[in-house]
């Protein structure tokens, strides 16, 4: 089954759907997507490295889980759903805010989003699914905020400018 992505205008209305490759290629369709930020009790993010075998930014650093709502799925749902599949996490989820942004990556592809922001708190054991995640860490903001700083090019495109939002919103 071909995931069908939600095509978007910049008002994030809908206007079309395509498979999630097309979505993908070259300077990519703006469609919709979302990203999840999890906490736990410590005050510790949960962030993975992205799976080898993902097309875009394989091996980058991100935040907990990101992802696209199917073909007539809510967002909400879209990123409860996914959460579970990547993570084995099941938390509420609050809507913290949305943007829209476009990275290049090599000659691979590019993302070209209309992306909402999820927060949640957890502190169940992380059940990672490989296909998605090669590795994950709880890791302190303060840590982390440093190292995006040292080393800008270990992290995904979209978690930077997700967590210097967060950050200026105190949310962090």
């Amino acid at each position: 089954m071909i995931d069908e992505l939600i095509l978007v205008d910049e008002k994030d209305q809908e206007i079309g759907y395509k498979g999630k490759l097309a979505c993908h290629i070259e300077k990519g369709l703006l469609h919709r997507a979302f990203s999840i930020f999890i906490f736990n009790s410590k005050k510790e993010l949960l962030i993975q490295q992205r799976a080898k075998e993902k097309m875009l930014w394989p091996l980058f650093w991100s935040n907990s889980c990101c992802s696209h709502p199917r073909k007539g799925e809510a967002i909400e749902n879209a990123a409860a759903r996914r959460l579970v599949e990547e993570c084995g996490i099941a938390c509420e989820l609050k809507y913290i805010y949305k943007f829209q942004y476009s990275a290049q990556f090599k000659d691979e592809g590019s993302e070209n989003e209309v992306c909402s922001v999820f927060i949640g708190k957890s502190n169940t054991e992380i059940n990672p699914n490989p296909d998605e995640i090669k590795d994950y860490k709880w890791i302190k903001v303060d840590n982390l905020l440093k190292n995006i700083k040292t080393n800008p090019e270990l992290y995904t495109p979209w978690f930077k400018l997700e967590i210097a939002e967060l950050k200026k919103r105190k949310l962090l």
